[in-house]
């Protein structure tokens, strides 16, 4: 991501108003853990609501409907009697097509202070979702109260078209122009004429029509008998043109909706454990991904968080596509595809972009359209360009699909080109970065907070900086390329990158790993002096298979030591390095995918049993957790029994890679392998976590082929049992 630090700040509820924040940075004002937001996503268009299904406007706040970076609704407050409802319950469907809220009427008293209406009475369920640029709600009352009643249902409405990043905490000193509201009798319309003179608009609808309409309200009065209910729909359309009937509007795109999701997740290999707790993380873990999927003209492709990430990032996407490679390849192919549409051509140092890099960021709110930020097209990310080209590697081992592979060629050279040449700044044969420009991000790997590269003594590095785990993914990069290039034909190719991987491999060996630390250094800054640091980044070393074999049981011993394996899962610094802190962003707190990844190295250099450990670990986070949804990270605490996790203010919640991390493990663990060739599916020496007895995995393709299968605990052995075949799929268990 592109944080650079958390700053605090004081909530003012009373006055339902949030304090300013530093400039370009993510306000820690409003807790997401604390206000549990319901989140709804579709295309470019995503919504944060609190529990009553109210967006509660001030500065901070990080609540609204947002489209393409700019919140177009900043202020929606549903009212009974001039009094909030009391909530029942909120809750997502387990497809996360809708939100729908429980509501109920507190005490009511007039002006006098008499009690006109007691408590619990009317019932109120808000039923919501997001659809092509809309969000479309449901608003039903009830009456239970054994005599008539008038009911006053009060909507409050505004629309501030902030920048997503005025909303992260930048500061603005001037903005373009808010127009005149516009009424009508069945709706209000905001607009707002940026200073990059785009207009966007607000449009909400309503059906039937309010008693009352204002620039700011809309009251309707309900006549209900006794156990009468009433309908009222609301359309809010994002820059597009509303319906004529937001009861019509409402209905088919809920149709649609449901229709889409459910189409989009049949590609997907259907998991069946004997945990049912397990069962509803993995549903949610799944539905997160396919809401996380915008299509774009070369496929779907996964944004990688709600809110502050709502968007394509090359780093997030890539890694998801990986978590989620045996699931679904049509992610994987997507992401390649996009990335690959939008690869740089030209240096551009504004942009940090070179030729043949992938891409970091895209963003299209105002402030990046007028430079003010530098991401409108950001290429600054070293891990990118060499991850595109190791995911197309592991797409292809997947599926057999070299035409693809063969129309993405040229990109995949102009990637190993920049790694190769504008990657690698000093000749020395490693990968390093550094911003071209003070606007760019001053730390470009996985953990780019300022203070994540540093030396054992804390003094931070100076670059350029060559990060362990991304010389791991150039050595990936190369031998994926050297694969490649032989199914291609391009057999002296395949040669070169095949020897520039085994150079690689002994020089990092020989740079990055430390007998005294026991395991792989952090980095080497910019004179080369090794980061002697302990971290989770040197267990990617063991995802792409870059360190020896020799090697591997230091390092998975570091990885694991209670210093570093908090219980919950691996911190990305231990507790003994000079920078540790457990509720910081990247020196000590846990990550889902960071764990994932690493769960996959340990399977890779056959510690399976340390891999289910780092599973187990974070299902006992995910039992803890509202939805049963990991977070982007949590709190590196260690654990305690019979206490959750301690939860980071402002993660982000769903994230694409947190909500792969579970299906990424189950791989690891299960040792799932695909051979499209040969048509068949290994399990390699898999074991069951202590919470799995029984896994059935349905929908599970290779080649033109599939099959159902079952694995079960046999003592210390697990057998696989196949339920279903078809297309000639062999599958074999290797113990």
């Amino acid at each position: 991501m592109d944080v650079a630090n958390i700053q605090p700040d004081a909530v003012n509820l009373p006055g339902l108003q949030l304090s300013s924040v530093g400039q370009f940075f993510i306000p820690a004002s409003a807790s997401l853990q604390e206000r549990r937001p319901r989140t709804l996503k579709h295309g470019d268009t995503f919504a944060v609501f609190d529990h009553n299904g109210d967006v509660i406007s001030g500065p901070g706040s990080p609540e609204g409907i947002f489209h393409r970076d700019t919140r177009y609704l900043s202020h929606f407050y549903m009212t009974i009697g001039g009094a909030r409802p009391m909530l029942l319950s909120s809750t997502l469907r387990d497809d996360n097509a809708t939100l729908t809220c429980d509501l109920t009427n507190p005490d009511l008293f007039d002006g006098t202070g008499k009690m006109v209406l007691e408590h619990d009475l009317v019932h109120i369920r808000r039923t919501r979702f997001l659809w092509q640029g809309r969000c479309l709600e449901r608003l039903v009352v009830r009456n239970f109260d054994d005599q008539p009643r008038e009911i006053s249902i009060e909507l409050a409405v505004d629309a501030d078209f902030a920048d997503l990043f005025e909303v992260r905490g930048t500061e603005r000193g001037n903005r373009g122009t808010r127009h005149s509201t516009i009424t009508s009798d069945h709706g209000i319309e905001l607009s707002y004429t940026g200073l990059d003179e785009y207009r966007r608009s607000t449009s909400i609808g309503f059906e039937p029509a309010p008693e009352k309409v204002t620039a700011q309200q809309a009251v309707f009065r309900l006549q209900l008998q006794p156990r009468q209910a009433r309908s009222i729909f609301i359309e809010i359309a994002c820059n597009c043109e509303p319906d004529t009937s937001p009861t019509a509007a409402f209905f088919k795109g809920l149709r649609d909706a449901r229709r889409a999701l459910r189409l989009s997740s049949s590609r997907a290999a259907a998991v069946e454990t004997s945990n049912d707790i397990f069962n509803e993380a993995l549903r949610r873990s799944v539905s997160d991904v396919y809401m996380l999927l915008t299509d774009t003209p070369e496929g779907p492709y996964p944004y990688a968080g709600i809110p502050w990430f709502s968007t394509v990032f090359g780093r997030d996407a890539i890694i998801t596509a990986l978590q989620t490679l045996w699931l679904d390849p049509a992610i994987a192919k997507g992401v390649l595809g996009h990335l690959a549409a939008n690869q740089a051509t030209g240096v551009d140092p504004v942009a940090d972009a070179e030729p043949g890099k992938i891409l970091h960021e895209v963003r299209y709110g105002e402030m990046a359209e007028l430079g003010e930020v530098p991401f409108r097209r950001y290429y600054g990310s070293v891990d990118s360009t060499p991850l595109f080209v190791m995911l197309a590697g592991a797409y292809l081992e997947r599926t057999g699909d070299l035409e693809t592979l063969r129309g993405l060629w040229p990109n995949i050279e102009a990637a190993l080109t920049w790694i190769e040449d504008y990657g690698d700044r000093d000749g020395d044969g490693f990968v390093e970065y550094g911003r071209m420009t003070e606007e760019g991000l001053a730390n470009q790997g996985w953990k780019d907070s300022y203070d994540s590269v540093f030396h054992a003594d804390g003094t931070l590095a100076k670059g350029p900086i060559a990060l362990a785990e991304v010389q791991a993914y150039a050595y990936a990069a190369f031998n994926a390329a050297a694969i490649i290039c032989r199914r291609l034909d391009r057999r002296e190719l395949a040669s070169r990158y095949s020897a520039r991987a085994a150079a690689l491999q002994f020089a990092f060996d020989a740079a990055f790993f430390d007998e005294a630390l026991g395991t792989f250094v952090l980095a080497l800054d910019g004179d080369k002096r090794p980061c002697r640091v302990r971290s989770s980044n040197a267990g990617h070393a063991l995802l792409t298979g870059i360190a020896y074999p020799e090697r591997a049981e230091a390092v998975v011993r570091t990885l694991m030591e209670p210093s570093s394996f908090c219980g919950w899962g691996i911190r990305t610094v231990p507790s003994t390095e000079a920078r540790y802190n457990p509720m910081s962003y990247h020196n000590g707190s846990v990550w889902p995918h960071d764990n994932s990844l690493i769960a996959s190295g340990l399977g890779r250099y056959g510690y399976r049993k340390e891999a289910a450990k780092v599973f187990e670990g974070l299902f006992a986070a995910s039992t803890y957790i509202d939805l049963r949804r990991l977070p982007e990270l949590f709190c590196g605490f260690r654990r305690h029994r019979a206490q959750g996790p301690t939860f980071y203010p402002v993660a982000c919640a769903p994230q694409a890679w947190a909500a792969a991390a579970p299906l990424s493990l189950l791989q690891s663990s299960l040792g799932l392998v695909f051979e499209p060739e040969n048509t068949q599916i290994t399990f390699e020496r898999p074991v069951l976590p202590a919470f799995l007895d029984e896994v059935v995995i349905r929908n599970l393709t290779v080649a033109s082929g599939a099959v159902n299968v079952a694995l079960r605990r046999a003592g210390k052995q697990v057998t696989v049992e196949v339920l279903d075949q078809r297309g000639g799929v062999r599958v074999v268990s290797v113990n």
